[in-house]
């Protein structure tokens, strides 16, 4: 796919990054080049190879080569402190790792016997041009899951899986040749690197890599390299449309999201207020990828309160006790070393257990509840965070909102939510209003109110620190 984009898109504009712009054929050279390097360091076929960067260029460069050369990517989110990072590189078993020295003033250093190796450095451009066969069955990557909920676990996935995927992706997210795409969603990420650096080597589309999401600096690229494509977490179009200044924005066409709380009223904003033409929502995990998609003609409503259809070949079902269960071509080849957790996650007729509730409508739409392990108990009720954070947010003086459980002598657990205001209003006052449109257990106790919610890299809330 990588290689075969000079010959398909030529001379268009590949990546563009800073001062650094790449045609496909050029980047196709330099892709070729680095494989060369991984090679003359030792990297054979199946050998693993950890990035722990930044979006980037040779970010891009750097992946593409080590999979050109017949190695399988590890990806490290640039979130994980020292001793995080090196647990992860060092159970993947990487024979390298590469990095980006002095990013946000860090020095990355490896566990022990492991080669480090600065991505801006001459590395990726010493090797002479370079590919090895892989077949669509070699694993092509192995990305370690977020970590809220535990010890992060290595998913492995296959090549085939992931080209057929994340074309019909394209598909679905009207992602065309000529297209440019503003990449804020981190590379680490299958939201990153597969719905943004494989689709647009897929479709021929302009990559433009972010390293730190600003919003004075997407506005800015937005407006001087025309995107036309901008997907990225609810908040990123929460800060567009709150940006009051006049800018140029017309270029923009396609918006691409997924929570299980998006207002309707951010859905209604973001196509009036804001000239996308195509707004997009889907439900993914790492295990399995984007494993439904909204359609082109969906309302508002049903983008913003569902996550659409199963993609094809993935069937979706819900277990009795509400989670979501996944199967078809799309789910993992496993868990890296971990047959036990593997075994847990995928039954044996192949359901993934995704640890998501969820319920499906007569059209067959997947609208998300929350996690499994979110859901809290009030007096024997089950109370889902994800459906009391939905109320909440329609409170027009409430921006975000964020529920979970705390102990109470009377009742077992009640709800405590954070708050982040976009006006005058008292903890008294959301408590009052919750109580005029949900039962009596699913109430917020208390209120605390924050300037913002700790979110992770894909913008997440972390309700693990709110606990």
């Amino acid at each position: 796919m990588v290689l075969s984009a000079a010959d398909r898109f030529g001379d268009a504009e590949a990546v563009v990054d800073g001062p650094l712009r790449l045609t496909f054929a050029e980047l196709t050279e330099r892709v070729r080049a680095a494989a060369g390097a991984f090679a003359s360091a030792g990297v054979d076929k199946g050998d693993r190879v950890a990035v722990w960067a930044p979006n980037s260029a040779e970010w891009i460069i750097a992946a593409f080569g080590l999979v050109t050369a017949g190695g399988v990517l590890v990806p490290v989110s640039t979130r994980f402190k020292q001793r995080e990072a090196e647990d992860v590189v060092t159970r993947s078993g990487a024979k390298l790792l590469l990095v980006q020295q002095g990013f946000l003033g860090e020095e990355y250093t490896a566990p022990k016997g492991v080669p480090v190796i600065d991505l801006k450095g001459d590395f990726l451009a010493s090797g002479s041009p370079f590919q090895r066969d892989v077949a669509p069955d070699d694993v092509a990557d192995v990305i370690f899951t977020s970590g809220t909920t535990g010890r992060p676990k290595g998913v492995m996935m296959r090549h085939a899986q992931t080209l057929r995927l994340y074309a019909e992706w394209c598909d679905q997210a009207q992602l065309r040749e000529g297209d440019r795409y503003l990449m804020v969603n981190p590379f680490f990420h299958t939201f990153g690197y597969k719905a943004g650096c494989i689709a647009s080597l897929i479709r021929g589309a302009t990559m433009l890599p972010v390293p730190v999401f600003d919003v004075d600096a997407v506005i800015e690229l937005v407006d001087r390299e025309k995107v036309t494509v901008l997907p990225g977490p609810p908040t990123l179009y929460h800060a567009l449309l709150a940006d009051p200044r006049a800018r140029d924005l017309t270029t923009l066409r396609v918006a691409v999201t997924g929570a299980a709380d998006i207002p309707v009223e951010l859905i209604r904003r973001v196509r009036e207020e804001l000239p996308f033409q195509h707004i997009m929502t889907g439900y993914g995990l790492t295990e399995a990828g984007t494993a439904t998609a909204s359609r082109p003609g969906d309302t508002f409503e049903q983008i913003a309160t569902t996550v659409g259809t199963p993609c094809d070949g993935v069937e979706v079902a819900i277990a009795d006790d509400g989670e979501i269960l996944i199967r078809g071509y799309t789910v993992m080849a496993g868990y890296l070393d971990d047959p036990e957790a593997t075994a847990e996650a995928v039954d044996a007729e192949g359901w993934l257990h995704t640890g998501d509730l969820g319920e499906l409508d007569a059209d067959g739409r997947l609208k998300i509840i929350g996690r499994k392990k979110d859901m809290f108990i009030v007096g024997g009720f089950n109370a889902y965070p994800a459906e009391i954070e939905g109320f909440l947010m329609e409170h027009p003086a409430i921006a975000q909102a964020a529920v979970v459980a705390i102990p109470d002598e009377r009742l077992g657990q009640v709800g405590k939510a954070f708050v982040v205001p976009r006006g005058e209003v008292t903890a008294e006052e959301v408590i009052a209003w919750s109580r005029e449109r949900m039962a009596g257990y699913k109430v917020p106790r208390s209120v605390e109110f924050r300037a913002e919610l700790p979110l992770n890299a894909t913008g997440k809330v972390q309700k693990e620190l709110l606990r």
